[in-house]
């Protein structure tokens, strides 16, 4: 049975003439909406924590508002499953969990430039990215300014040629860092580049090992002044596809929330699927056969059909792509999704589930009964990323924690 986090649905209502009114404001679940399965996340971080080890240390990436999931709910349920640290990709995302009462280790991954940015990072407690010196002197005058260390951790590029400095400075680089005493550089880290592909060609004569070898590289000529460094490299499809990717902790975004890297990749892990995206059908039309279906016409009826209107469209993130492509599942029976996905609404043909009535609940992503919707089923339609998928759903669906 679902389980909604606490809504104060009633608000005051001032009329025309003054008076103040009781009035309850929008069922949640009136539309479309989000459903989140909290125990789902949590038994995930459990289960990565549990394969990655004891000596490995499991960073939990809930920026993009937790992949669309709500990065609070996720950042809660991940560190009661075993996590030991989030990351978040802006100053904002790391703030937001600050603010929810969160205490634990926050990596910013994306640079800040300026020196107001950093300064909120050190008052907030965040941890910064640096790519190069001039970052690194700006915390540096901010922590003696405050008589307090600024904890820091170093981005190399080993070859996604994004972020990072070169990894031909990392040495020169850490030896001006070092002679920064207010500085606390505690982690070095790089990025994978194309995990998911090598993960698919299953070679280990790959970009992802050429990246690997860099970084060792890079640690060795650190000698003993990186073993003082928290050493991390692998995204979830390096975590999942070899130890040697592992080091001192792993970032884990995507199968935190209960997907693989890839559809075919063999895992026993046994994890969960965490999102369900739900709409209600608004009206039921019957019409004969030749009917053109939403916009421009490009579906028409072939048969006297039944067809579903939902209120869910390309502003709630469901990708005007798709249009004709998927179906969605009403009590574990498929439903074909016919004509143009609109802004705000879509069409189902229900002509072979004739018992549906208006008020019912289609399930569009997530499971249903003996069905399973997959958001990598979205992008083999689409061109897209599961990644991608995830973190389009808008906010005004609203997120419902089960």
């Amino acid at each position: 049975m679902l389980s909604m986090t606490k809504i104060n649905r009633s608000q005051k209502f001032v009329t025309f003439d003054g008076t103040t009114e009781n009035v309850m404001s929008p069922d949640p679940q009136s539309r479309a909406w989000v459903e989140v399965d909290s125990k789902a996340i949590e038994n995930n971080a459990r289960v990565l924590k549990n394969f990655i080890g004891k000596d490995c240390l499991l960073m939990a990436v809930v920026k993009a508002d937790g992949y669309g999931h709500g990065s609070e709910t996720v950042a809660k349920s991940a560190l009661t499953g075993g996590a030991d640290s989030l990351g978040v990709a802006t100053l904002e995302e790391g703030i937001q969990l600050r603010n929810a009462g969160l205490k634990c280790p926050i990596l910013i991954l994306g640079n800040l430039i300026n020196a107001e940015e950093l300064y909120s990072s050190f008052c907030w407690d965040l941890i910064p990215t640096i790519s190069g010196i001039r970052e690194a002197i700006i915390c540096n005058n901010i922590a003696e300014n405050n008589n307090k260390k600024f904890v820091i951790h170093l981005k190399v590029d080993t070859g996604m040629t994004r972020l990072g400095c070169d990894c031909n400075e990392v040495e020169e680089l850490i030896s001006k860092i070092d002679c920064l005493e207010n500085i606390s550089l505690k982690g070095i880290y790089s990025h994978l580049a194309i995990a998911e592909k090598d993960l698919e060609n299953n070679t280990q004569i790959s970009f992802t090992w050429i990246q690997l070898n860099r970084f060792k590289k890079v640690l060795k000529d650190l000698s003993k002044r990186n073993e003082s460094l928290c050493r991390h490299l692998a995204n979830s499809a390096g975590t999942l596809s070899d130890s040697r990717l592992h080091f001192d902790m792993v970032r884990v975004g995507l199968s935190l929330y209960g997907y693989l890297p890839l559809n075919e990749f063999e895992s026993d892990l046994n994890l969960t699927p965490a999102l369900k995206v739900r709409a209600r059908v608004t009206l039921i039309r019957d019409v004969e056969k030749g009917i053109g279906v939403g916009y421009g016409h490009f579906f028409k009826t072939q048969r006297k059909s039944k067809l579903a209107v939902v209120a869910i469209g390309y502003a709630d993130g469901v990708s005007r792509t798709l249009s004709g492509k998927i179906s969605a599942s009403i009590d574990g029976v498929l439903v074909p999704q016919v004509g143009a996905i609109a802004m705000d609404q879509m069409v189902f043909d229900i002509t072979d589930k004739p018992d549906t009535k208006t008020g019912q609940v289609l399930t569009l992503l997530g499971t249903d009964g003996e069905v399973f919707l997959s958001p990598q089923h979205w992008c083999d339609l689409s061109g897209s990323i599961p990644w991608e998928v995830l973190c389009s759903f808008r906010n005004r669906l609203p997120r419902i924690v089960t």
